[in-house]
């Protein structure tokens, strides 16, 4: 067998003895590198979940800073606004009044403006019949003064042919003396007879005066009576139109003709009786807010105090006023079980033109101050152990702190132990932790 075909396989060489040594250490620093570093990733990994839930109670739970300023101590209570001066409009006292036009109820009216028509067709109507009767009535009473004054005439005329005949007459029995005494007694007869045809003429004269000065007496009465009920029609029509006493709105009356369960405001075509009230104009300068106060306050209230005004349906207004009026007696509602409450009158001076009397609304009134007071909502105060305290944010978490009561606010409490602008939670901490 040749060399070529016998071939022995190849047989690694050891290594070194120094080459071992370099290749281990290599190996244990990369080891190490890299558990290091894990426990570094891992210690960074811990420390960021530490701060974030150290972090999370401060942002999740609301909270508010403490106010540094003066503090009022108030009483609120509850009321609506009314007008302290108010003009009723009343219908006129004319029979058979129909409404035909009026402004729409709300809208606002100036002084002296047409406010109420009512229905004048009929009014006029009867102008028409009146002022035919005054006419006729005044023709009646010149035709009478005219035959007066020819009836005054003719009289005259007779009166004085009579004392003309009984001149005569006393002539011819003056010549007596002188002619027969047959003719002298028939002269004395006649003349006789014409001082009583003078009387009975005379008398005539005062029946025709009498009786013209009683006929024209009546006619000027009824003339009178005519004129009177024109100008009491006249009247009448004028009052047809009611207008504005001051400038405002009205607030129509409920119309009960058809009975309380139907009753509604009057509108057009509605009928009205004479002198009943259709319609109340208050006087927006004179608003005030009625509100009620509880028995255990009345002691701390008085007049003249300063008072917030605030009403529902304007939420960003808030008036000033002051304690016109602390009604004597405590009145008792409708409510069960019933309650007795004072009420308090407070005078708004500036009223807002957007007011108006029923809006309901409440006021704040002032019964001290606190000067340079630190305050906190109501929400922030909780009782740990009998003793109030709050919970104050720092450095992401809440602590504890024990503060003093001075005076309490529906919304706000002064207290003491805590710097202005610390950061008060709302809610109890403890009590979310727990339910956590």
């Amino acid at each position: 067998m040749s060399d070529a075909a016998i071939r022995q396989p190849d047989i690694p060489q050891p290594a070194s003895p120094t080459a071992t040594p370099r290749l281990g250490s290599r190996a244990r620093l990369r080891f190490w590198a890299g558990f290091l570093l894990f426990l570094a990733l891992v210690a960074g990994a811990a420390f960021a979940i530490y701060r974030y839930r150290q972090s999370q109670p401060a942002a999740v739970l609301p909270a508010a800073p403490a106010r540094q300023g003066d503090f009022l101590v108030l009483i609120r209570c509850r009321g609506e606004l009314q007008a302290e001066r108010s003009v009723a409009i009343s219908a006129p006292m004319v029979p058979n009044l129909r409404i035909a036009w009026m402004t729409p109820p709300g809208a606002t009216v100036k002084q002296a403006d047409t406010i109420v028509k009512f229905d004048s067709s009929s009014a006029q109507q009867t102008l028409m019949q009146k002022d035919a009767a005054l006419r006729q009535a005044l023709a009646t009473l010149d035709q009478a003064l005219a035959q007066s004054k020819i009836t005054s005439e003719q009289d005259k005329t007779e009166l004085a042919d009579a004392n003309f005949t009984v001149e005569r007459a006393r002539l011819e029995a003056s010549k007596q003396e002188i002619v027969s005494r047959l003719q002298g007694e028939v002269s004395k007869i006649d003349y006789g007879l014409a001082q009583q045809k003078l009387k009975v003429q005379q008398a005539t004269v005062d029946l025709h005066a009498t009786s013209d000065r009683s006929r024209i007496a009546s006619l000027t009465r009824q003339r009178d009576q005519a004129q009177s009920d024109v100008d009491i029609t006249k009247a009448r029509i004028g009052q047809m139109e009611l207008k504005s006493p001051l400038a405002g709105f009205l607030i129509f009356q409920s119309n009960y003709s058809q009975g309380w369960i139907n009753a509604k405001p009057f509108k057009v075509g509605d009928n009205v009786y004479a002198g009943m009230v259709l319609a109340e104009m208050p006087d927006l300068a004179t608003l005030r807010m009625d509100a009620k106060v509880e028995e255990i306050d009345r002691g701390r209230i008085a007049a003249n105090q300063e008072v917030k005004v605030r009403v529902d349906s304007l939420p960003e207004l808030t008036l000033n006023a002051s304690i016109r009026q602390i009604s004597l007696l405590a009145e008792a509602n409708n409510e069960y079980p019933p309650i007795r409450n004072f009420r308090a009158y407070a005078a708004i001076p500036k009223p807002d033109p957007r007011l108006r009397p029923g809006m309901n609304g409440g006021m704040d009134i002032i019964v001290n101050r606190i000067p340079n007071a630190i305050s906190i909502p109501s929400k922030a105060l909780f009782t740990h152990a009998g003793k109030p305290i709050v919970y104050v944010a720092e450095h992401g978490r809440y602590r504890a702190v024990a503060v003093e009561v001075l005076a309490r606010n529906p919304d706000e409490i002064a207290v003491t132990g805590i710097r202005p602008g610390a950061l008060v939670t709302l809610v109890d901490p403890e009590k979310k932790d727990a339910k956590k």
